[in-house]
């Protein structure tokens, strides 16, 4: 017999030929496995959602749709007629494939060239090349148990007041006040019960959120800030003994602010806060305001700023690589892991830090305060919780831990048991999954809020804005400096004359529409604004993800163009509403908003969509640019905050730190309720646009002056009274 016949007829002389499926036959080999497969995952997805199992047969069957692909083009033994078949029966699958990722296109995630391989894909893949009598693949070893005193990388960097504080405190004793629960049986020892816990969330239930404490008894308010009833209840928790969250409220519900009173409740600093670079100049911001009697800092860079000494240490993920030598030995007493879906993937350098300081930090606490922050607990796959749960201490690699442990024996049942699954998931769940929705808490929070969000410029565009309103706040100081001296008048007013900086601020708008004077206050806003929106448009991204449907408002064509892209290039479908377009286009992009379901962000002009349209299907808005009057800002947020909406309305209002932002967001709060007065009947006037730009004008040269230097101020005074004296004579 030829070797093409003895292919044909399935013999397998060789090991390269066991692993040569046969060709000849329509019901040999790994098509037909790949076909009955494949239709089992298509029928999944039209049930609705394709839950994990399904996710890891499409995965694997793609790959080995890949392989065998490749092997039909590259096998020169091979008839052209039989490669053709191949190739052909082959497309029929990929072509059910992408039927299924258009139903639910979360699939494609699972087809892209870094997509994780998880070990249950591994054996449903070998279990395939059996039915279809080939060799399975041998399996990749376990990942090695993380190593607590690996050698650093190179990169890594020990900042200056990180050792003074090092040196002022050198012994960090372990702590054994507490004892973890342990199992008083083993009957659960013999059992694989990772898969079976996280199959557990996949059949759904009534329990979404652990049992938390009635907040009466436990006192709030800060700085004339009150928790609303749903923050105070994990605040609750939190001082009652409680340590490890997995904090999954929908955005817009707080959860910086119980996360960093919990850690107040729980005594738990230092407290190490591990965010996106997005929000991490709105964690200091919501420190200051929740925590005033404790100090924060920010790691940039190096982290040459940062105060060794500080409660709070707020580091963002892309340089977590850098520090995380450190910070392991800093003697946290506990830590926050915001947008905690950021680790999901256990490969990646990111999760294992974060990891890694974990398991430090609860080798030297017994009790330490882990809180994963999420408003997306669950992306592509149910073992998308495997990272958050060993995070926060409930499973290692390959088991669950003590606490877990002892609550699944506490049940009696096995997974071989009728209701293990639903125990199971309980058991989860009260060790600290708390879950709340806008709509199960809307009595506690305003029918319609604005949030500001706190975002840091990049270096260079931060440097180049702070630059330009040096410079400004220069040229008006220059200007009431030469005011003073010039003017004729006897008397001279103990320290700043405030009604000649309103005058000098006037004249400054007055000529701000020349440009002869360089930057002004328009130019820097929309500078701003062009710096602030890659932020904002990644934060909003976050939003689609974690909610669903946003509306982006800007004031700018290019700050909307920025925007546009980034959504892009994150894979977001969006719709876009400008000035320029036909009442057609227009119209079809609203609905496309509204209508389709792939379409999670409608990016529109403040000036073109701030009147006229319903947008009620989202409840939450981004608004990149600050308006020049509360008007505009609230026109924007109506489009959403309409009759028929069944959701609070929160509205995120993007201010770049460091910058003429803060102060034009402060300037608009206060001409918004000198608005709502004016309406309520009071003989108050509503502000316009430029008595905001006027108003930051005299901010910004009234904080000029203030800062100038006591001996600067003392000698004007002196050489103006000098001027007046003369002028008498």
């Amino acid at each position: 017999m030829t070797q093409r016949a003895s292919r044909r007829s399935g013999a397998t002389p060789t090991a390269s030929r066991d692993r040569r499926r046969p060709r000849g036959h329509d019901e040999e080999g790994i098509i037909p496995v790949l076909a009955k497969a494949v239709r089992q995952v298509e029928a999944a997805a039209q049930r609705g959602p394709v839950r994990s199992g399904g996710r890891t047969a499409y995965q694997v069957i793609a790959l080995l749709v890949r392989e065998e692909r490749a092997r039909a083009k590259a096998d020169p033994d091979l008839p052209e007629g039989e490669r053709t078949a191949i190739l052909t029966r082959l497309d029929g699958i990929a072509t059910i494939l992408a039927k299924t990722a258009a139903r639910d296109t979360s699939l494609l995630a699972l087809l892209a060239d870094d997509a994780k391989v998880s070990s249950s894909a591994v054996s449903l893949k070998n279990e395939m090349l059996k039915a279809a009598g080939r060799e399975p693949e041998p399996e990749e070893a376990p990942e090695p148990e993380l190593v607590l005193d690996a050698p650093a990388p190179k990169r890594q960097v020990v900042p200056q007041t990180v050792i003074a504080r090092q040196l002022a405190n050198p012994f960090l004793a372990p702590d054994f006040s507490a004892v973890p629960a342990r199992p008083t049986t083993n009957r659960l020892g013999g059992w694989e019960l990772l898969g079976p816990l996280f199959r557990a969330f996949e059949f759904g239930g009534d329990a979404t959120c652990m049992p938390l404490p009635d907040p009466s008894e436990v006192p709030h308010g800060i700085r004339g800030l009150e928790l609303m009833r749903h923050q105070a209840q994990v605040v609750s928790a939190a001082a009652a003994g409680h340590r490890t969250f997995l904090l999954a409220d929908e955005p817009g519900l707080g959860k910086t602010a119980q996360a960093l009173l919990a850690a107040e409740a729980a005594d738990a600093f230092p407290l190490l806060v591990a965010v996106p670079n997005v929000v991490k100049a709105n964690w200091a911001h919501e420190a200051e305001l929740w925590t005033p009697r404790r100090t924060s800092t920010v790691i940039h860079g190096d982290g040459e700023t940062i105060d060794g000494f500080a409660d709070i240490v707020i580091v963002n993920y892309e340089i977590l690589d850098r520090h995380v030598g450190w910070l392991k030995e800093h003697g946290f007493r506990g830590m926050v892991v915001d947008e905690a879906h950021f680790i999901k993937n256990k490969s990646s350098q990111r999760s294992q830090h974060v990891l890694e300081l974990s398991e430090r930090i609860r080798a030297r606490r017994a009790n330490p305060l882990l809180m994963a922050l999420t408003g997306t607990p669950l992306i592509n796959d149910i073992e998308d919780f495997r990272a958050i749960w060993q995070f926060l201490g409930w499973i290692d690699d390959t088991k669950p831990r003590h606490a877990l442990m002892a609550a699944l024996e506490e049940t009696g049942l096995t997974p071989a048991d009728h209701g293990f699954y639903a125990a199971a998931r309980k058991s989860v769940i009260d060790l600290g999954i708390v879950r709340r929705r806008k709509v199960d808490v809307a009595s506690d929070i305003p029918a319609r809020r604005v949030a500001d969000l706190t975002v840091e410029l990049g270096d260079e565009a931060g440097r180049s804005i702070r630059a330009a309103e040096r410079e400004l706040a220069r040229r008006l100081v220059a200007r009431y400096e030469s005011a003073l001296a010039n003017r004729k008048v006897a008397t001279v007013v103990d320290g700043i004359d405030h009604d000649l900086v309103r005058r000098v601020a006037t004249w400054e708008r007055e000529d701000s529409g020349s440009g002869k004077n360089g930057d002004n206050v328009f130019t820097m806003m929309r500078t701003i604004g062009q710096a602030k929106a890659g932020l904002a448009a990644d934060y909003a991204a976050q939003l689609v993800r974690n909610v669903g449907k946003v509306v982006f408002f800007a004031k700018h064509i290019d700050v909307m163009d920025v925007a546009e892209q980034t959504f892009a290039q994150r894979g977001i479908r969006y719709s876009s509403i400008r000035g320029d377009q036909t009442a057609k286009v227009r119209k079809a992009n609203v609905e496309a908003f509204l209508n389709d379901p792939d379409v999670g962000v409608v990016v529109c002009s403040l000036t073109a969509a701030g009147v006229g349209l319903n947008l009620q299907v989202a409840s939450n808005v981004v608004l990149a640019e600050l308006s020049w009057t509360s008007a505009e800002q609230t026109q924007a947020i109506d489009r959403v905050h309409r009759i028929g909406q069944t959701e609070p309305v929160t509205a995120w209002r993007v201010i770049a730190a460091q910058t003429i932002d803060p102060k034009i967001a402060q300037l608009i709060d206060s001409k918004a309720g000198l608005a709502a007065r004016a309406l309520d009947g009071s003989d108050e006037e509503v502000g316009s646009s430029a008595d905001v730009q006027l108003e930051a004008l005299v901010a910004l040269l009234t904080e000029a002056l203030s800062e100038r230097a006591p001996s600067e101020r003392a000698s004007s005074e002196q050489a103006l009274s000098a001027d007046s004296t003369m002028a008498e004579y």
